[in-house]
């Protein structure tokens, strides 16, 4: 149904000794090609159905320019008519559906319709939108195009204008054309396995697109898979490639400007000969040839679009890779068969399913039987058996599938046969890319990047059960850094699994991970995520940047350490600091060696990171990769800073994040780390409570020289901060050097009568206070916060009462010494607020510390009443202004009171019932904007009505604002109804600034003029809403907040109440005033003798290194525990074990099920061995009757009659029957039987192996006769048949200069034609080959030990090791011997003249006559025909001796006088990229140099 175009094999290049199968190259981006605007069509589809108009308007002109079809122009009337009986052009088109033009009669065009001639090019008129009538909304894109169209502007349309992501994969499905029947399970494998190797891998999925057989097998997975999965799983990409003239309803998808959409009726009731498209395909390229009902036109352009394809390379993450290409075959045909056996010479792995029927079940049940027993009659035989129609087989056609199938066959690395429940097999998806690694492995590649590519297939289509199953074999045994490329690629392209299979399997990210390394790393971060454009931000800003370059390239480390200070704050050091000078970071390329440069550096020159598993996470965290971050903290040491570190940032970036979705995430994920930095100090708290507030306090020089308390509370980490052991070190540190056991009363006893200490009536933590003198008791009490906290409240309390007393009892006109006494405690109190604001232990500089200490609301408020206090005072002091100064200071006692409220959040019983003041505060400003709406609404409404003219602000004020807030308490104003009014009560002009103006009213009677009723309306909705919803609304908002708020009382007042306990930890011992003897003695030691602060080791602590060590491993250890015992609760869960009980069931099954086969298997086996036996028995017993009876024993009369024997079914073999013959020992030449002569159309006839000798009858054998023209006319035979000039060449004999002796013998001539010794190979004539007969050739082997640089010799497997010198042509992916066919009279070859300068040439030549002779004869080449072939001299020349001094001449001589051709010494070894015939020489040389193959 679907076959490939013809393959070409070989180029015509006769001094090469094997011929690589040549690619059909197709155009680059053709040069008119015109690109479209920008990236806009890089994205995917918009969300809208339709698209949008931009997109439509750059297809309409992109497209029609770039694009053609074909229209026959000129009408030659054909002897078919039309189904509606219309007389048709031999397009197959009426006359109505052609031009005009091609109606008028053309004199110069002949009565011969010519498609070369008669048909043309013109612009594209379908393409667009198409969406199915009746089938659903989804909509897919088409394009109408020429069958001659380049496979580059096609690409360019997918990938750039309908926005494809570049595969990683393509899948090329092909087989029947029309329904077909499957198994209902194989049908469900398939699909399951299809669609679940598409959606993994990233691929696209090709096929005919038509509703019909093969194709809606497709479009039926495809549908199933979009109908059971979710929308993250992303839409799979099925491509229809189909004839453009065999569409049924096509009519529909036609419009010069494009259909957007196309509205196409699927119709295959009227379909006739036609066939209709498929809806469940996303894309349809329909290929036009001009005709009409000609099916097979796409063929071509298909063929030629997948290899395209396949040539392209992706890069991601580092690691470039060519788009893999793989068939799948499904039943077919004659054309299915086509597609294969041109897919397998196109070196294309394919896939077919047993069970699916026809051609499919023919390849599968001879697929395992060695090339020597797939014969012609036993290919007939399964004709018979598979396909209905055997009697339209001709013997020719049989004897063509023979050949084709031993042809696919032989390469048994590019086929893989999916049989049901056979070998484990129980996935197609599995089988797909078992068959890509299987021929890949089997590609002749240098070993290391043969495994290399393998791994890169499998972290590109994101298979790690693939990779652990076909790659992390015992065959292979991978050290670390060959797995750096591909861990540094697993990173960027978001791949976790593959990231843990890379650590379990030896990768150490402390060597993995270098500047290097994560310079690059952050260099392709995804250009969505934020930290990225923070980065660009902060490198536009930086002045060192070059403007002209790309912003990333300028990347440096600590502009990422810059941007990383401000997520997690400033009370970090940087992490990565500005460095000196180094070494330009160099861009590293896409190709293969793209990451592997990176880690190939001398020990000396890498440059380890710090900590390279927290700069692994932090690179992880930034960007909202949870999986991976999970495996990279698990790996980490300082896990708990680690995990809040994480949480600091994943909360800073939230804030920023404008994506609601992405931010929420964020959050989710801050709280994770939360609690697993909970969860591992739990671990350690419990083993050992001192330890693990050590770890609390332990300076982390990883993360910036910061704390797990510190970082706990700069991340608002509750949880983490109000967790027990956290609060019985906030404890511990509150008593100071007391037992926590003493009562308060006991310590506000002795902080009365002090001599109380000298009793032992307090006790303390050390043992040594106890021992000591009652000074050192008495300092350590005095100095203890929880002792300074009630010492200030004390201080506090006499303040205020005295405070107090001054405004009520003792405000003079001259200061009293007690208001003086207040003076000198305010002064104190500013020094400590002073002291505070400059009290900066950890470096953060004045502006820094500043801020800190305005961001504390508390302070705010200190400051605040401490210059109300002073503008009080100065006021005061002012006789003018005293009165003016009592009401101020008056103001700012009230501000003094408000700061025991921070006082009392110390008590656990008060301290909560303040955050809950303190969150209603917040609801009262929301409710009170929405009271003032109705309170200044009403009060307007209300004075415009009553009052006339009111000219007083303050009774404006009054009326509008104060009297309506009073009504809603009850305070009616008695003037509103008029019951009340009375005149006496109000100025009736407003001159009395005493009382109101008169409301409106009627002089003459005395009454209210104003309409009462409404006035009264309008009080009793105010009421209304006012009183009861506004009132019951802020009640609610209360009751909501002290709800939410109770519930997480207890966390809030144990985080908030560090900063208490951290304020008093730090606070000097006396109370105000008498904290002023501390100041002095504080201004002595830091201006006087300059002893700067130090923060007490008790909140911040920096450790030895032993000690941090051994801290650190107790914390891993720790973390362990943590991570395994999560891992049993995550088991333990019902619904994960409900999911293990549902894997075990589907493991069982899927056992007994291959365990059943197997079964069947091995009795199929047996009886297949007994029926064996019951045969050789029969023969034997036939054997002994024939002897009696020629020896006179009986008569004929009296011999049995033999039963009939009945022929074993091959189709009992099962796959893992060991071959009875190698695929590489058949007995007769192989790629001289190629079908498609290289370089050339002609085609060979079929020849199967047991009709490649002379002596075997072949009657049908017409093989059709090819002789090239060549350039150098003078040294070759005649061209053509001519018997006469054929008659005039000796064969046999040294003809002139020409030797046409066979290295063989004496060959046989027939009818003046040679014939090649080795048989029959399907093409007469001379071929590309220079003589008839043989063609000489020599093939030198030039080898050397390989060697170190100390001058030792590699050895492998206990034998030395090789190399040897090697060419390439550029054109060429394999790499040949020196050598090639010799002209007439020379003894070297032109293409080893190619690379020895003139002077060397008598050199090499007595070192071919010093060699050894390794091969002498035929050649097996693609180029050889029946009369004329290829026989080949290899001789070995080694050199010994490193310092041998002909090996140096010839170094000295090599050269190349051709850029095409390169050459190198390469190591020996059974996977090099060699010739296979080269390789068979190669090989002979080693074995007789007895090195390593």
């Amino acid at each position: 149904m679907e076959p490939s175009g013809p393959g070409k094999l070989g180029s015509l290049d006769e001094d090469g000794f094997g011929v690589q199968t040549r690619r059909t190259m197709d155009l680059g981006l053709v040069p008119n090609l015109r690109r479209s605007n920008s990236s806009l069509f890089r994205s995917r589809r918009s969300p809208s159905p339709f698209g949008n108009s931009e997109k439509q308007e750059n297809l309409s002109s992109w497209i029609p320019e770039n694009i053609k079809k074909k229209e026959c122009v000129y009408f030659v009337e054909s002897a078919k008519v039309s189904d509606a009986g219309k007389v048709v052009c031999e397009c197959g088109y009426t006359r109505e559906q052609h031009l005009e033009e091609a109606i008028k009669p053309h004199m110069f065009q002949g009565k011969k319709w010519d498609p070369k001639k008669h048909v043309q090019e013109m612009p594209t008129d379908a393409f667009g939108d198409i969406v199915f009538t009746g089938l659903g909304q989804k909509v897919g894109k088409y394009v109408r195009v020429s069958q001659d169209t380049p496979s580059s502007v096609i690409y360019h349309l997918m990938t750039q204008h309908w926005g494809l992501d570049v595969p990683n994969l393509l899948i090329s499905v092909t087989g029947g054309a029309k329904n077909f029947n499957m198994k209902l399970r194989l049908k469900s494998i398939f699909r399951r396995g299809l669609t679940k190797v598409a959606q993994t891998t990233g691929a696209w999925i090709i096929t005919g697109g038509s509703h019909a057989g093969v194709m809606k097998q497709v479009g039926e997975a495809v549908r199933d898979f979009s109908l059971s999965s979710s929308h993250k799983e992303g839409d799979i990409i099925t491509i229809g490639v189909a004839t453009w003239g065999t569409i049924h309803n096509r009519e529909s998808l036609i419009h010069p400007m494009g259909c957007f959409p196309a509205e196409y009726i699927l119709d295959e009731e009227g379909q006739g000969d036609l066939t209709c498209l498929d809806n469940n395909h996303s894309h349809f390229i329909l290929v036009d040839d001009g005709t009409h009902g000609l099916y097979g036109v796409e063929i071509s352009l298909r063929t030629r679009l997948e290899k395209f394809i396949s040539e392209q390379t992706k890069e991601k993450g580092g690691v470039a890779i060519k788009i893999p290409i793989v068939c799948v075959v499904l039943e077919g045909g004659p054309g299915t068969l086509n597609t294969i056996y041109n897919a397998i010479a196109n070196s294309t792995p394919c896939v077919i399913v047993a069970g699916s029927g026809r051609v499919a079940d023919v390849i599968a049940q001879v697929a395992n039987l060695p090339i020597s027993e797939i014969t012609i009659s036993l290919i007939q035989k399964k004709l018979s058996m598979f396909f209905p129609e055997m009697e339209t087989f001709t013997e020719s056609k049989i004897v063509e599938w023979t050949k084709k199938i031993q042809d696919i066959v032989r390469r048994r690395q590019l086929l893989t046969i999916f049989r049901e429940g056979k070998d484990g097999q129980q996935d197609v998806d599995v089988a797909i890319l078992q068959a890509l690694l299987k021929a890949s492995r089997n590609h002749d590649q240098f070993c290391h990047e043969n495994w290399d590519h393998q791994l890169k297939l499998a972290v590109a289509w994101n298979r790690v059960d693939i990779a652990l199953s076909e790659i992390f074999t015992d065959e292979r045994q991978w050290k670390p850094s060959d797995l750096h490329p591909m861990m540094t690629a697993a990173l960027i392209s978001n791949k976790p699994d593959f990231v843990k299979l890379f650590l379990e399997n030896g990768v150490r990210l402390k060597e993995f991970v270098t500047w290097d390394t994560l310079l690059y790393l952050y260099k392709n971060l995804a250009p969505s995520c934020l930290f990225y454009n923070k980065l660009q931000k902060v490198l536009t800003e930086d002045p060192e940047c070059v403007p002209c370059t790309p912003i990333l390239l300028s990347l440096r480390m600590h502009h990422v350490a810059q941007v990383l200070r401000e997520l997690l704050g400033d009370f970090t050091q940087p992490l990565y600091p500005r460095p000196r000078p180094l070494r330009q970071f160099t861009k590293l390329n896409v190709q293969g060696v793209s990451l592997r440069s990176l880690y190939k550096r001398s020990s000396g020159q890498v440059m380890f990171t710090i900590d390279p598993i927290r700069d692994l996470l932090i690179w992880a965290v930034i960007q909202n990769r949870k999986e991976l971050a999970e495996i990279i903290w698990a790996q980490s040491q300082d896990c708990i800073v680690a995990a809040l570190a994480c949480s600091k940032l994943l909360k800073e970036l939230s804030k920023e994040e404008e994506d609601t979705d992405c931010s929420e995430e964020m959050l989710a994920l801050a709280d994770e780390y939360e609690l697993r930095a909970i969860g591992v100090f739990t671990e350690c708290y419990r083993k050992d409570e001192e330890r693990a507030q050590k770890l609390l306090t332990r300076v982390s020089d990883s993360w910036g020289k910061t704390t797990c308390l510190q970082l706990a509370l700069e991340a608002n980490d509750m949880k983490f901060v109000s967790h027990g052991g956290v609060q019985a070190f906030l404890t511990r540190v509150w008593w100071g050097q007391l037992c926590v056991e003493n009562g308060l009363w006991r310590v506000m006893l002795c902080m009365l009568a002090f001599p109380l200490l000298l009793t032992g009536f307090i006790s303390f933590r050390e043992k040594k206070l106890k021992s000591k003198n009652g000074l050192a008791r008495v300092r350590a009490f005095f100095n203890a916060p929880v002792v300074i906290f009630h010492l200030n409240i004390l201080s506090y309390f006499a303040f205020l009462w005295l405070f107090a007393f001054v405004l009520m009892v003792d405000f003079q006109a001259t200061p009293s010494w007690r208001e003086c006494v207040i003076y000198c405690w305010l002064f104190s109190l500013v020094c400590e607020e002073t002291r505070q604001l400059f009290y900066d232990p950890d470096g953060y500089g004045l502006l820094k510390r500043a801020s800190l200490y305005f961001s504390d609301f508390w302070n705010k408020l200190d400051v605040g009443a401490i210059l109300l206090f002073i503008g009080g005072l100065t006021c005061r002091l002012i006789p003018a202004t005293l009165y003016t100064g009592r009401v101020i200071l008056s103001l700012d006692f009230i501000m003094f009171c408000l700061r025991l409220m921070h006082i009392f959040t110390v008590s656990k019983t008060l301290g909560p019932k303040i955050i809950i003041v303190k969150r209603m505060m917040k609801d009262v400003f929301f409710f009170l904007f929405l009271l003032a709406v109705w309170v200044v609404s009403f009060g307007v409404a209300k004075q415009a009505i009553l009052i006339h003219n009111e000219s007083r602000v303050d009774w404006i004020f009054r009326g509008v604002v104060y009297h309506s807030y009073l009504t809603i308490f009850g305070q009616i104003p008695t003037y509103i109804d008029g019951v009340n009014f009375n005149p006496d009560q109000c100025s009736p002009n407003g001159t009395d600034p005493y009382k109101p103006k008169c409301p409106e009213i009627d002089m003459t009677r005395h009454e209210p003029a104003f309409p009462q009723w409404l006035t009264v309306i309008l009080l009793c909705l105010y009421l209304l809403f006012a009183n009861i919803l506004l009132l019951n609304l802020l009640i609610a908002m209360f009751n909501y907040t002290f709800q939410e708020v109770q519930e997480h009382t207890d966390q809030i007042w144990k985080f908030q109440r560090h900063d208490l306990i951290e304020e008093y930890y730090s606070r000097p011992p006396a109370p105000p005033p008498l904290i002023l003897l501390n100041h002095l003695q504080l201004l002595i030691k830091r201006v006087v003798l300059k002893i700067p602060p130090k923060r007490h080791k008790q909140l911040k602590n920096k450790l030895e290194k032993n000690e941090e060590a051994a801290l650190l491993s107790w914390e891993i250890y720790l973390k362990e525990n943590y991570l395994q015992n999560q891992q049993y609760q995550l088991k333990q869960r019902p619904e994960q074990r409900i999911q293990d009980i549902d894997n075990k069931v589907d493991t069982m099954v899927a056992l007994l099920d291959v365990d059943r086969m197997k079964r069947s298997g091995s009795m199929e086996q047996r009886l297949a061995s007994l029926e064996e036996q019951m045969a050789q028995t029969t023969r034997a017993l036939n054997w002994i009757v024939r002897a009696l009876r020629d020896g006179g024993f009986g008569s004929e009369a009296d011999v049995p009659a033999p039963a009939p024997q009945k022929a074993t079914d091959e189709q009992d073999r099962m796959p893992d029957v060991k071959q009875r013959a190698e695929d590489g020992d058949d007995l007769y030449h192989v790629n001289a039987r190629h079908l498609l002569y290289p370089s050339c159309p002609v085609t060979r006839f079929p020849v199967p192996d047991e009709k490649v000798p002379w002596e075997t009858e072949f009657a049908i054998y017409d093989p059709p006769f090819y002789t090239a023209e060549r350039k150098d006319k003078a040294g070759v035979d005649p061209m053509g048949c001519c018997l006469e000039l054929l008659s005039k060449i000796s064969f046999n004999e040294v003809d002139g200069l020409v030797d046409r002796r066979s290295f063989h013998g004496s060959y046989a001539v027939c009818d003046s034609f040679p014939l090649n010794p080795m048989g029959r190979t399907g093409l007469r004539g001379r071929g590309s080959l220079s003589c008839f007969g043989p063609n000489h050739a020599l093939h030198p082997v030039v080898t050397r030990w390989w060697r170190n640089q100390d001058g030792a010799i590699y050895k492998k497997s206990f034998k030395k090791m090789l190399e040897v010198l090697v060419v390439k042509r550029s054109r060429s992916e394999l790499w040949a011997l020196p050598g090639g066919s010799r002209a007439p009279g020379e003894m070297l070859p032109q293409k080893l003249k190619q690379i020895l300068q003139v002077e060397f040439w008598p050199s090499f030549e007595n070192l071919l006559e010093k060699g050894a002779e390794v091969y002498k004869g035929y050649a097996d080449d693609p180029r050889n025909t029946d009369n004329a072939w290829i026989e080949t001299e290899a001789i070995s020349i080694h050199f010994s001796d490193q310092n041998d001094m002909e090996l140096r001449q010839l170094n000295s001589h090599l050269h190349t006088c051709d850029a095409e051709v390169s050459f190198r010494w390469q190591v020996v070894d059974r996977c090099m990229p060699l010739y296979a015939n080269h390789k068979t020489i190669l090989q002979k040389a080693v074995t007789l140099l007895g090195a390593y193959y």
